[in-house]
């Protein structure tokens, strides 16, 4: 009898992590259509930036984009995610500006005409340079401190106000996917 009950209780136990981990699996499922859906997302470019949050099916939108359209499709674009039960979409605008389209478009240059950044160049670039009122940030993936180090190095050449680095290396991101 007491076999059984050790059973029925070790099934049980098992079953309710198997329902609390669908839940965070599912919404990590989620975020991964969402990141499919915005970087297959014909005007989503290397001067834009979208980051997601999932929490049981609620979605927030942050980060910045060049123009109001794509704030605005992008949002139904992730609207129409299965699972996706509500968008809160705060994504910025940055601001029309000759000074920071020129700055954008020499940093870019300059990271991805370097020749250590000569793999990065694919269809959806890693490296995205943002720029708010001349102060630039760096956002995305890289595979090494050297690299993120070298693209910051890069990014400071031109004038720019400032320069944020937030940049992560593809162990940091493994990592923080672990601990979610």
């Amino acid at each position: 009898m007491l076999k059984k009950l050790c059973v029925l209780a070790t099934a049980l136990a098992m079953s309710a992590n198997v329902l609390a981990s669908t839940g965070e699996r599912k919404d990590l499922q989620v975020f991964n259509d969402i990141s499919k859906t915005v970087n297959r997302y014909a005007y989503f470019s290397i001067f834009d930036d979208v980051d997601a949050a999932v929490k049981d099916g609620v979605v927030t939108l942050t980060g910045k984009v060049t123009m109001p359209y794509k704030r605005d499709e992008i949002a139904k674009r992730v609207a129409k995610i299965d699972g996706v039960s509500e968008v809160r979409n705060r994504i910025g605008v940055l601001p029309v500006s000759q000074f920071d389209d020129q700055l954008r478009y020499r940093i870019a240059r300059s990271i991805y005409g370097s020749g250590h950044f000569s793999n990065y160049s694919l269809v959806n670039p890693p490296i995205h340079v943002i720029v708010d009122h001349g102060r630039v940030t760096l956002t995305g993936v890289v595979n090494s401190e050297v690299d993120r180090m070298l693209a910051r190095s890069l990014a400071t050449q031109f004038g720019a106000f400032s320069v944020t680095n937030n940049l992560k290396t593809d162990a940091e991101v493994r990592e923080a996917l672990e601990k979610s």
